[in-house]
């Protein structure tokens, strides 16, 4: 998920909200597609997102995502056609209420994935972490400890290439197509990528605890995010999807 979470510089209404409007917004999103329970509400929910993300720029960070979680859903499909055997059958094992169910499922992970997605391109993790100290009254180290996390996504992704780049040089191929073979291939690989996380997150903290980490207050910030009419207006809408999703 290289560059997925990556903030994207832009101009528009959503790069100007206030990092809090921007989380309301996409956690209205997600209740919403957990409430929802018919189709309409499900895909609407769905395309809103990618609308968003289209309007916003990041519309390939999206599609990115999705073709990651498209056979995880898939998968997730399967098994729900595999477990719920009620109603009547449309081919093989599978039944009207195992689709159905299976689908809503997988509509559900979508959902749920992308705004979050959304939101942590339109937003630098400094100004959501502050935000959130400010605004929320987080303690600071949960926030930078949140933030800290996101940053290390693709530090471990890139790190995780570079390994096995280097076991490719080695002779070692990962390009098999059996499933299994792959993933014993890939556990050895644990390990050297712990190792390095470990030597990364120990320096991190060490930088941190000598720059003052501790000393941060919430009124430590110079930068302040006050609301704005644009904000209250996202914090709306993000109540209205909760309550269609709640009808719907």
């Amino acid at each position: 998920m290289v560059n997925v979470i990556d903030y994207v510089p832009g101009d528009t209404v959503l790069h100007r909200l206030n990092p809090i409007a921007k989380l309301a917004l996409a956690s209205g999103i997600i209740i919403a597609t957990f409430l929802g329970d018919t189709y309409p509400m499900l895909l609407g929910l769905l395309a809103l997102t990618l609308a968003l993300g289209a309007y916003a720029g990041v519309f390939k960070n999206l599609l990115s995502l999705l073709k990651l979680l498209v056979p995880l859903a898939v998968v997730m499909l399967a098994l729900q056609t595999a477990f719920v055997r009620t109603g009547d059958v449309v081919a093989l094992w599978m039944t009207v209420d195992g689709l159905v169910t299976g689908s809503k499922a997988c509509l559900r992970l979508l959902g749920v994935a992308l705004p979050l997605i959304l939101m942590l391109t339109v937003t630098k993790l400094n100004d959501l972490a502050n935000a959130c100290v400010e605004i929320l009254h987080v303690p600071y180290r949960y926030a930078f400890t949140f933030t800290t996390a996101l940053r290390f996504v693709p530090v471990f992704s890139q790190e995780m290439n570079a390994i096995m780049e280097a076991q490719t040089a080695r002779g070692v191929e990962y390009d098999t197509k059996n499933p299994f073979k792959k993933v014993q291939l890939m556990l050895p690989l644990c390990i050297p990528l712990l190792v390095s996380s470990v030597g990364k997150t120990d320096a991190t903290a060490l930088a941190a605890e000598q720059r003052g980490f501790y000393l941060r207050t919430r009124e430590s910030s110079y930068k302040r995010y006050p609301f704005v009419a644009l904000d209250y207006a996202a914090l709306l809408i993000a109540a209205a999807l909760i309550v269609s999703g709640i009808l719907f």
